[in-house]
């Protein structure tokens, strides 16, 4: 997908806002029309957004109060749909989607706080991921696919355990000055 800055983007100090991670997640994923897209901590719902203009069907959580009503109120002055519910992973999601999109938490950080929860991904910067792949044939179609945001920081041999036995495609990379991103797309 193309990023558009010229979207209308509110923000709020107690919400991750949209960083170089998400826009590179944006011009990573390829997103097709009627495609049934879920984005797990979905922030202020700019990649949310940007899905929803490419056609898909977008539905978003967060487990930021804060950030679900974000979410729908940039929906709105973007002029998309979305279907935001505040959720801790998959727990307000009992239907199945194509594609789950999580720029989640990868920082090898153990910081507190409701903000912190965006980017502290615990001592090895894994976060969520084990248990939200684990998790994700359950909330899958056939075919389906989980594209992540990982990072250089996290532990690279825990990240390469959870990852083992899955096809796993690089879809994009950003080398920054003290680490590298990638998206991953992971099919099951």
């Amino acid at each position: 997908m193309e990023y558009r800055p010229d979207l209308n983007i509110s923000s709020d100090p107690d919400v991750y806002p949209p960083s170089e991670d998400s826009i590179l997640l944006i011009e990573s994923l390829d997103i097709h029309t009627g495609e049934q897209v879920l984005e797990i901590g979905c922030g202020s719902g700019i990649v949310s957004i940007h899905c929803a203009l490419n056609g898909a069907e977008v539905t978003c959580g967060d487990i930021n109060p804060k950030a679900v009503k974000l979410a729908r109120r940039n929906a709105v002055q973007n002029g998309v749909n979305i279907h935001a519910r505040d959720t801790d992973l998959y727990k307000a999601f009992p239907e199945r989607f194509d594609t789950i999109i999580f720029n989640l938490p990868y920082l090898p950080v153990e910081e507190e706080g409701e903000l912190a929860k965006a980017w502290s991904g615990g001592k090895d910067g894994m976060g969520p991921l084990p248990e939200l792949l684990a998790h994700a044939p359950e909330h899958l179609n056939a075919g389906g696919r989980v594209v992540v945001v990982v990072s250089s920081l996290m532990d690279q041999d825990r990240l390469e355990e959870v990852l083992a036995d899955r096809p796993v495609r690089c879809l994009g990379e950003l080398p920054l000055f003290f680490e590298k991103l990638r998206v991953l797309e992971i099919r099951f």
